[in-house]
């Protein structure tokens, strides 16, 4: 409504209605400035919409600069209301300011009961204590204020007063403010710091002002008090915190958020089609839709769209609306386009009713450094922020994806998920390939801002957050997961200092469990180092130290553990024989139990090995590893070829005599067979051992050891344990299975050349030269 020389327009924020009605209103009241409800800071950066490379949806973003975590956003779309002013100014070569408390204020700290009124929040526009539109909603007798709005706002077209929607809304908000619906101490700060900045106004000149506000805030606008009462109001303000605000890319998709940085605008895709489309909306929408469904193989034709306008408009008669909305018209989307199928709905809201749209903002938009060179290395390196999720698949043998991974990874070390590992979509076993799941967020800028305190550009950031992570970290499998994200994002310049922390991390540590679970990941790196082209060797020293001595104190760190403790030995055992088979892929030693073996690191491990299965408890289960343990390194040993058939089966003999606890030789018998039960198949006496006694366990020890018997057997494959059942059920185990007959004549040239790769295989013959082995090995 007009008060004298001001025009005040209450608006909803992100309403495409509220934001024709402010184009119609500005046309016709031709202000000569243009107030707008925003933190006053933006003035400096306000300007740059003049640009063309400013493209919504965007968001004005402000960070305290001393803590860039603390932030705040005000989004708008190009149905926004503020940006409908905002653009009109800049077209019209207007004045425009925020007139908002400044954000400094926000992120300064209360030391009364404000505080929660002012704390940021990072919402941006106000929310209101209790929901004004619901109010007048329920007065006008409906139980669906997104509905009504829709039904009186959205869906009116200006009339030949513009300004009269303004003055109804006015009045209506000053109704509910006058029946108690109480406004915030933080709404009282707000609203005379606006009333401060509309004199300000007067003063410079301006005798025609328009006012683009919250229409709770009208009433409060409309009566000025004295500039005594607001002085008074501001004097409680605590001292200003220093800020930096500019302009960030937006998305739909976070619009639609309500929590968070989100704006609640339930369909802001649709919103957007109400502002821009020309004519009636509805045909031109559900034909959007059918297109969208057709790219997806759904079968929708252009009567299926005829259709489906009929019914949406049908569905708005019979619901006593003036207009069908986006309710009548998803119900006619459900029904003919999608043929009753809610996951094609599904695909029609997320595409657009939010929608994946994602702003733009110029160069010349304030950033810090840090921002700049990654807009910088995104340009070099062509890949684009895009607010829809997309996987990219790097060959790192490729120069350009090599650089794309050390981004991504750095990105990562620095708290920017841009980019997060997936599954690769090519089937490779190689270490040369990558693959990620790409998804830009807006709260990135923030993650950025954060950053920059560890330097100006990507790299250099990151090497100084390696670096300072390394410092802080107190665990010795954080560290080796440092080293190996060093690599990966080739931070040459972090991983001495690193090193350094790490060895004496190692020195000091001597819980071997920590020693276990750090030594994959070195070794991860040194397997990611050689495909990289990185310098490793005092990381290869440091790994064949950690290996020494998780060598030397695995046998006694593993006695007397509880099961939990003991699954957890097992799954750590299992990584640490992966990552000494890297370290060291050519084991010295083979054979039986008949001594220690020494020489190599494999060697060493193996003795390790041995020893743990030695360890039976002789006095109670306290004096001896775990059956669970023991039964691990057996097989382990068995699978590498340093125990024979023979001496398996002697050991599994051995366990499951009668002198040995039920439960225990159950444990023996999981950690034995977990990873695959194919050796019971070809060995059949140990079957045979294993039927035997379970066939002799009596009743009441058989129900406390079956629970870990049938975790074992489940783990098993499928065919194994379909196998096993029709052995066992087929009569007395022990005879080896009858041997299938030949399939032919053996061909001497052709078996001749396979035995060098068998012999690599099984570890009894020299490697196979790089180029003959393949790309991937």
């Amino acid at each position: 409504m007009t008060n004298g020389e001001v025009a005040l327009l209450g608006i909803r924020h992100h309403g495409p209605g509220s934001a024709r009605a402010v184009a119609a209103a500005l046309a016709q009241w031709q202000p000569d400035a243009v107030l707008i409800e925003g933190p006053v800071e933006a003035d400096a950066v306000v300007h740059l919409a003049a640009e063309k490379d400013l493209v919504p949806p965007v968001a004005l973003l402000a960070h305290a600069v001393d803590d860039p975590a603390k932030a705040a956003f005000w989004p708008y779309a190009e149905f926004s209301p503020e940006w409908v002013a905002i653009r009109h100014a800049v077209d019209h070569d207007l004045p425009v300011r925020f007139i908002d408390l400044p954000a400094g204020y926000g992120f300064a700290p209360f030391t009364d009961a404000d505080a929660d009124d002012h704390a940021a929040d990072g919402a941006g526009p106000d929310e209101l204590p209790a929901d004004p539109l619901a109010l007048l909603a329920e007065a006008a007798g409906h139980d669906d204020p997104e509905r009504w709005w829709e039904d009186v706002v959205e869906h009116r077209a200006p009339g030949a007063d513009a300004l009269a929607p303004f003055a109804a809304v006015a009045e209506a908000m000053g109704a509910l403010r006058a029946e108690g619906l109480g406004e915030s101490r933080r709404d009282q700060l707000r609203e005379a710091h606006m009333r401060q900045q509309i004199r300000a106004a007067r003063r410079a000149g301006h005798r025609r002002i328009a006012v683009v506000c919250g229409a709770f805030h009208v009433p409060a606008l409309e009566t000025m008090p004295t500039v005594a009462h607001d002085r008074a109001l501001l004097a409680g303000l605590p001292k200003k915190v220093r800020v930096d605000i500019t302009w960030i890319p937006w998305t739909h998709r976070r619009l639609s958020q309500a929590t968070g940085y989100g704006a609640g605008v339930q369909s802001p895709g649709w919103y957007h089609h109400l502002f821009t489309a020309v004519g009636d909306p509805v045909p031109r929408w559900l034909t959007r839709a059918a297109e969208l469904l057709r790219a997806e193989d759904h079968p929708v034709s252009s009567a299926h769209v005829i259709e489906a306008v009929r019914l949406a408009e049908t569905l708005a008669v019979l619901r006593g609306r003036p207009l069908a909305g986006l309710t009548e018209t998803l119900d006619a989307v459900r029904a003919v386009l999608c043929e009753g199928s809610d996951v094609a709905l599904e695909l029609v809201r997320e595409r657009l009713v939010v929608g994946d749209a994602l702003g733009e903002v110029p160069d010349a938009a304030p950033a810090v450094p840090l921002q700049r060179d990654l807009a910088r290395l995104q340009r070099s390196l062509r890949l684009k922020p895009a607010a829809a999720p997309r996987d990219l698949d790097l060959d790192l043998r490729k120069d350009t994806d090599a650089a794309r991974s050390r981004l991504l990874h750095r990105l990562r070390l620095l708290g920017v998920d841009w980019g997060v590992p997936a599954r690769s979509s090519v089937n490779s076993t190689g270490t040369f390939r990558e693959s990620w799941r790409l998804c830009w967020q807006p709260e990135f800028a923030v993650r950025i801002a954060e950053a920059a305190q560890w330097g100006t550009t990507v790299e250099e950031a990151a090497v100084n957050k390696a670096v300072g992570t390394a410092r802080a970290a107190v665990e010795l499998a954080e560290l080796t997961g440092l080293v190996e994200t060093c690599l990966l994002a080739g931070l040459s310049g972090a991983l001495p200092a690193v090193m350094r922390v790490l060895a004496d991390c190692a020195a000091l540590d001597t819980d071997v469990a920590h020693l276990a679970g750090a030594l994959p990941a070195l070794v991860r790196a040194l397997r990611y180092g050689d495909v990289r082209g990185t310098e490793h060797g005092a990381l290869a020293g440091a790994a064949a130290g950690l290996a020494e001595r998780v060598c030397v104190g695995l046998p006694p760190a593993c006695v007397g553990l509880d099961a939990e403790s003991a699954a957890a030995m097992r799954a750590r055992i299992d990584e640490v024989h992966g990552a000494i088979a890297l370290l060291d892929p050519a084991p010295s030693g083979t054979g039986t139990d008949t001594g220690t073996d020494t020489g190599g690191l494999a060697d060493r491990w193996a003795a390790a090995l041995r020893s743990l299965a030695r360890r039976e408890p002789t006095a109670g289960p306290a004096t001896g590893a775990p059956g669970l343990l023991r039964g691990r390194a057996v097989r382990l040993l068995l699978d590498d070829g340093r125990l024979d058939s023979e001496e398996a089966s002697r050991r599994l003999r051995l366990v499951l005599s009668v002198a040995n606890a039920p439960a225990d030789a159950a444990g023996w018998v999981e950690g034995f067979l977990t990873g695959g039960g194919a050796l019971l198949l070809h060995d059949p006496r140990l079957l045979a051992l294993l039927d035997e006694w379970l066939g002799g366990v009596s009743g009441e020890v058989f129900t406390d050891v079956l629970p870990l018997l049938r975790r074992t057997f489940a783990g098993l494959e499928a065919g194994v344990r379909t196998t096993i059942g029709g052995r066992v059920a087929a009569g007395p185990l022990g005879a080896a299975p009858a041997a299938p007959e030949a399939a032919g004549e053996l061909d001497p040239h052709r078996a001749d050349a396979a035995v060098p790769v068998l012999a690599v295989l099984l570890g009894v013959g020299p490697k196979i030269p790089r180029q003959r082995a393949g790309r991937n090995t």
